[in-house]
């Protein structure tokens, strides 16, 4: 693993993504944009607030379609009712996959652009609202905006695709299947991002390296 030098306060920065144009400086909580060999104060996030998660970064595992992958980043997000956490998996060749956690609950997610050609999101796209309950048909499956809400960036560490600097809001559509399958939507400042996968047990990513935490017996499926 690699690292750099925190441009405000020296201190080393591990690099876990080469991919990942942003990172997070876990000694000042600079965020650090990266342009070949120089690296650009261009912020600064929010401390991370507690909270109990399995995961770290630094944690292995194998993705759903074989590929191997190791968390590289996290953001976490925060509304009215509660918090999620967002897991940055590394994959080869520069690629990332997400991994939303919240109460418990996981979700593996890649990156899919051309969903937003869909009318219902291009509108959303554009500013528009889209209520809760809406319905998406995609190739014959009904997805239902199940969780609509505006939340804020409470915090980040590790390498990141975009800049979490303290205020950042976004707007989040996540939408469910019956089978498990999922879509999500995030709105930001910068524009809107296409997410589809699956809600998925943590077994079944293999995970190599979780966090030990006090009081809590590692279940069997995750040794």
């Amino acid at each position: 693993m690699s690292e750099l030098l925190c441009p405000q306060c020296g201190a080393p920065v591990p690099l876990r993504s080469a991919a990942m144009p942003y990172a997070v400086c876990g000694h000042c909580q600079s965020v650090i944009r990266r342009e070949g060999d120089t690296a650009t104060r261009i912020g600064e996030a929010a401390s991370l607030p507690f909270d109990v998660s399995p995961i770290e970064l630094g944690m292995r595992g194998t993705a759903p379609d074989g590929a191997p992958f190791t968390v590289a980043g996290r953001v976490r997000w925060g509304w009215g009712d509660g918090a999620w956490n967002e897991w940055l998996l590394a994959l080869p060749n520069g690629g990332y996959a997400w991994l939303g956690e919240a109460m418990g609950q996981f979700q593996y997610l890649t990156e899919r652009a051309n969903l937003l050609d869909h009318p219902l999101l291009r509108e959303f796209a554009q500013g528009g609202a889209l209520p809760l309950g809406a319905t998406i048909d995609l190739d014959g499956r009904i997805f239902t905006a199940a969780d609509v809400k505006r939340a804020t960036c409470l915090g980040s560490e590790g390498d990141l695709p975009f800049a979490t600097p303290i205020g950042l809001a976004i707007d989040s559509i996540d939408f469910r299947e019956p089978s498990g399958a999922a879509l999500s939507v995030q709105r930001d400042p910068d524009g809107v991002s296409a997410y589809a996968g699956a809600y998925i047990d943590l077994s079944v990513l293999k995970p190599k390296g979780l966090r030990r935490i006090e009081g809590w017996t590692l279940p069997e499926a995750l040794r």
